[in-house]
């Protein structure tokens, strides 16, 4: 049952309520001024607010005030036997979902309070839903190397700075976008985003500035383009790299000017636009060879951040396979399964060249495809992709599944070795052992350096 308060200081008024929104199977409470109404919000779980304007003490614009400061979700519509259209104006800007004016007219009184109450249901599932996805958008890792870049995003964010996100196709350099845009102050605002590496060159300039009816074949409409979508939010230029050099020229002019000019049309349209960059190739090397505007970059990269790909952060994959675990278990209404040691050794032996993309995409399929309630290390050698050796080749499958334990320990082994660059005591800490534990295992496993006949303290 719905909950109902009802703030008004008429006695008739809070009667005549009662009767209507009771018969309809309402809960109903009421307050007879500001200060009850604001006592009952706080103390209750309320569906709506019916809300009188004129009362003694706190008037009920006021209250509204209170109300949505705290409890920005909560429904009022407010109620006036005095009603104006600049009062009407001044509640709708602070919040309220509507206005009626008395005497109140039942059917559209009810009529009111359920479409309100719709739209209530409607925003709280949107939230939990946006909720869902930003979970996955998470970033997630507790390496050096990501958690600078999470501190990055921490100072950056807040700022109106532009920003220049690099990295390898799969890093996650949209999440780094969206998780700036999030802690920005335009955050209630659009996030728009343009692959420019997906859009034809000769309709990138339409797709981010729009056109006019007319001006080239196929333009039937008028199109309003990415910039004006995005006017008070931030747009999210992906792979801008990829991008004709007339559209970054117009681009820079965007960013100069803060207007841009539809295709086919000849007025100026302001925008207030964040910009954020990214991409996957070297734009200083770009602009050596004449692909990209020198000033462009320099618009574009006031905050550089590099992300780094997933095999220079090895110990970030424990972190996203049991995030990835257990979306994909909840998405697909399956029981969370568990990823053994062997398992998760194999995985951090591999470079994953399609970085955490990739890495997300083999443990969905091995949670699909394993039949118990482990992920099946039998499952990962036949559909994980190929797990790279120690010496930059394939694990065989064949042997007891104690020859293969051996296998992955020596590749695992080896390879932080390599990252630490055979430093014994980096890699014995990173390892979470003893030094004399991991010379045991190099030597039982006859690990070395490629050139030396032994490896010390410094090398």
């Amino acid at each position: 049952m719905k909950t109902i308060l009802v703030v008004d200081d008429e006695r008739s008024i809070r009667d005549s309520l009662r009767m209507i929104l009771e018969y309809e199977k309402f809960d109903v409470v009421f307050a007879e001024n500001g200060e009850q109404a604001l006592t009952q919000v706080a103390a209750r779980s309320l569906d709506l607010v019916l809300l009188d304007v004129k009362m003694a003490g706190l008037d009920g614009i006021e209250v509204l005030t209170r109300i949505k400061e705290r409890h920005v979700e909560l429904p009022v519509i407010m109620i006036s036997g005095h009603g104006t259209i600049e009062t009407a104006v001044e509640a709708t800007k602070r919040g309220a979902y509507d206005f009626l004016s008395k005497p109140l007219d039942r059917d559209k009184l009810l009529v009111t309070v359920r479409n309100a109450l719709q739209q209530a249901r409607l925003s709280a599932t949107v939230q939990s839903l946006e909720e869902r996805v930003e979970g996955r958008r998470r970033i997630l890792g507790e390496s050096r190397k990501i958690k600078e870049v999470i501190d990055i995003i921490g100072r950056v964010a807040p700022t109106d700075a532009r920003v220049l996100i690099s990295g390898e196709n799969g890093t996650g350099k949209e999440l780094v976008a969206r998780a700036i845009h999030r802690g920005s102050k335009r955050a209630d605002k659009p996030f728009i985003e343009v692959n420019c590496a997906a859009i034809p060159a000769e309709l990138i300039e339409s797709e981010l500035f729009g056109h006019e009816k007319g001006s080239f074949t196929g333009a039937t409409t008028q199109r309003i383009g990415k910039f004006e979508q995005a006017d008070g939010g931030t747009l999210f230029l992906d792979e801008v790299g990829d991008m004709s050099l007339q559209a970054q020229a117009k681009v820079l002019r965007a960013l100069e000017e803060g207007t841009i000019e539809r295709v086919g049309g000849n007025k100026l349209i302001t925008v207030d636009v964040r910009v954020l960059a990214a991409t996957n190739k070297d734009l200083e090397a770009e602009i050596g060879r004449a692909n990209f505007r020198k000033d462009l970059y320099h618009r574009l990269s006031v905050i550089p951040i590099r992300v780094s790909p997933l095999r220079d952060r090895h110990e970030d994959i424990p972190v996203l396979t049991e995030a990835f675990v257990e979306d994909v278990c909840r998405r697909n209404g399956i029981a969370k399964k568990k990823v053994g040691e062997d398992v998760m050794n194999a995985l951090m032996m591999r470079d994953w060249p399609g970085n955490v993309r990739e890495l997300r995409n083999t443990v969905e399929r091995l949670i699909i495809l394993s039949p118990g309630q482990s992920v099946d290390i039998r499952v990962l050698d036949t559909y994980g992709g190929g797990i790279q050796s120690a010496d930059g080749g394939l694990l065989e499958a064949g042997g007891t599944f104690q020859e293969f334990k051996e296998r992955a320990e020596a590749a695992f082994i080896k390879k932080q070795l390599e990252l630490h660059r055979w430093n014994i005591s980096k890699t014995a800490e990173a390892l979470d052992i003893q030094r004399s534990h991991l010379y045991t295992k190099m030597k039982r496993y006859e690990l070395m350096k490629e050139g030396d006949e032994e490896v010390g303290e410094g090398k």
